[in-house]
């Protein structure tokens, strides 16, 4: 594939020059300078470079819009920023913020329905319609994951064949169409088909909006807006169970037809808003629409499109989204391309590793009991002696918003305390407090009214327990894949360990019912054995990697495989003269040193 260069070097390196003198500041060890020269820097490259490797420090280059460039001591790597990071930086660019909410209501759609059917599966009139036994009440829950695995597959094939905003309007439309048919049933096989095609959206767009909103982020951004993903399907759980909660005294069916109609909420919304939504600006590279993918980038980084023409840092960004896209078809150019040879390499001697822990995560963030306790929810605090709708949908119900309030620290402190100690704390205490509820179950089931106390302590072991999730393998579990593969298998990586979520959630949402009714002890002993198991296979497996970089994840994993890709990379950038760009721009600033 031969990529376009989209920029003459010398063209950016006039745009950073600004009236101010030159200055040094010493943070991080690294340079910032103000542009003023007017010399060609084209015959100063070298010097450049030079100067770099002689100083051994970096420099940062202040670009024009408030944005920064970080040009490492080997005078080709770099990052950059198009502003403040956190905080400062969401209120500062509000529209990309409110483009990836709107996206988000994709997860908001996937937690909801999550959380609604627990309180729909225990509403009397419901009973009334149909007394379901445990397995069809297993059935009617684990179907929606059987078709959200579907759902994820297609939409993982399809995605770069149509439009991100064209796939999400349509999973939107297969979603309201599940809604539609739950709401409106009048058999229980209705009502199992409706959650089947509700399933099928629901995989979808749990693909679908994180990935949107990732190519839509700028670098500075990516991680809060992504964290809006997450904290939506949370959100989307606890408006689903308190909105059950509800309108639970409703009489008719209206009680559980009102909260299964009221999916259909986000599902339109998301279909109206497809149409104001950007585009993609990386699905528009792909399909060589630079000009597209320029106009919009100017909207989302806060730029008129004259800016955006002549901004360094939109150049960057374009020629990495083509050289991304160039190492990916170089890839399937290569003999295994996207046949069925390009999947089997990640259970070959190289990948095998890395998949077993994409896959394993997603395993363990299962049938560590999380969607046990949202499925069935009322059922389960019943099995530990609560009595009477109220109590138990309360106690039940703030299940969800622990989970909510857990995950916000894990979102803002999870580079800084690591990967591996919060998997193996979180799984330590989630075993514990597994199997203190199976020894309260074991020994007081017969006789709660008597040991109320035990009952209480039983549902604080319950929160303890969602709580160290949500700090754990909640988040966790969608972040160790995306860091573990290199960028040639990343996407395929990632689409096996979100099968692996499915696939055992539908495992969990089908078995669970009737192992409650064989013995509720015996259904918690199991989830404390599988978080003992996520115990030891965090302690002696998975490797740390906050802070690792591409090249050092090789070491961890003992491969090459991502050093193949970054050489590759790096023959890339230098073809489409991005090397030329950045030494362009330090000769900017070395000149004016002189």
């Amino acid at each position: 594939m031969v990529v376009e260069y989209l920029a003459d070097p010398l063209l950016i390196y006039r745009n950073l020059h600004t009236q101010t003198k030159p200055t040094r500041v010493v943070p991080h060890g690294y340079t910032t300078l103000a542009s003023s020269s007017t010399a060609d820097a084209s015959e100063n490259i070298d010097p450049a470079r030079e100067y770099l490797l002689e100083n051994k420090q970096g420099i940062t280059l202040d670009t024009p819009h408030g944005g920064s460039l970080v040009v490492h001591e080997d005078g080709h790597s770099y990052n950059y920023s198009y502003g403040p990071s956190g905080i400062p930086g969401l209120v500062r660019n509000r529209y990309a913020v409110a483009c990836a909410a709107f996206a988000g209501i994709g997860g908001l759609s996937f937690g909801y329905d999550q959380g609604v059917i627990a309180n729909v599966l225990v509403m009397k009139d419901f009973l009334a319609h149909w007394p379901i036994g445990p397995w069809e009440k297993g059935l009617m829950t684990a179907v929606l994951e059987l078709g959200a695995l579907f759902g994820a597959i297609a939409t993982g094939i399809l995605a770069d064949q149509y439009s991100r905003r064209r796939s999400i309007f349509f999973a939107s439309i297969i979603f309201c169409l599940g809604a539609g048919l739950q709401c409106g049933a009048q058999s229980l096989n209705t009502l199992i088909l409706g959650r089947a095609i509700g399933g099928l959206g629901v995989g979808a767009l749990s693909m679908l909006s994180p990935l949107y909103i990732a190519e839509i982020s700028s670098p500075e951004l990516r991680g809060s807006l992504m964290a809006l993903e997450q904290l939506a399907i949370v959100l989307g759980v606890v408006f689903g169970f308190w909105t059950g909660f509800l309108t639970r005294n409703i009489p008719g069916s209206a009680s559980w037809r009102i909260p299964l109609a009221l999916q259909l909420l986000p599902g339109i919304s998301l279909c109206l808003g497809c149409f104001i939504l950007p585009p993609s600006p990386r699905l528009s590279v792909l399909r060589g629409r630079t000009d597209e993918a320029l106009q919009t980038l100017a909207k989302l980084r806060l730029r008129t499109p004259d800016e955006a023409k002549e901004d360094p840092l939109i150049q960057l960004e374009l020629l990495e989204m083509q050289i991304n896209i160039a190492l990916v078809h170089r890839e399937a150019d290569s003999k295994e391309g996207f046949s069925r040879e390009a999947w089997t390499r990640l259970f070959g001697r190289k990948y095998i590793r890395r998949t077993l822990i994409g896959v394993m995560v997603m395993f363990f963030q299962q049938w560590s009991g999380i969607n046990a306790l949202l499925y069935y929810g009322p059922t389960l605090v019943e099995s530990i002696g609560m009595r009477g709708d109220t109590v138990t949908l309360l106690v039940s119900g703030g299940i969800g918003i622990v989970q909510f309030l857990a995950v916000i620290p894990a979102i803002l402190f999870l580079d800084q305390w690591g990967r591996k100690p919060l998997l193996r704390g979180g799984s330590v205490m989630m075993t514990v407090s597994h199997l203190l509820i199976a020894i309260f179950i074991h020994f007081f089931e017969d006789d709660w009214t008597s040991h109320t106390t035990a009952a209480w302590v039983a549902v604080f072991c319950m929160y303890m327990y969602t709580a160290s999730y949500g700090m754990s393998f909640g988040p966790i579990g969608w972040v160790l894949p995306s860091e573990v593969f290199p960028l040639s298998m990343r996407s395929k990586g990632v689409s096996l360990s979100t099968a692996s979520v499915w696939i055992n959630n539908f495992l969990i949402g089908l078995i669970t019912p009737p192992l409650m009714e064989i013995s509720s002890a015996a259904t918690f002993m199991i989830f404390a054995c599988a978080c003992f198991g996520a115990y030891l296979w965090s302690t002696y497996v998975v490797p740390e990697t906050a802070g690792v970089s591409l090249e050092e994840m090789d070491v961890v994993f003992g491969s090459e495989v991502g050093q193949e890709d970054s050489r590759l990379k790096f023959k890339l950038e230098r073809e489409v003269g991005l090397h030329d760009l950045i030494k362009n721009l330090i000769a900017s600033g070395t000149l004016d040193q002189e």
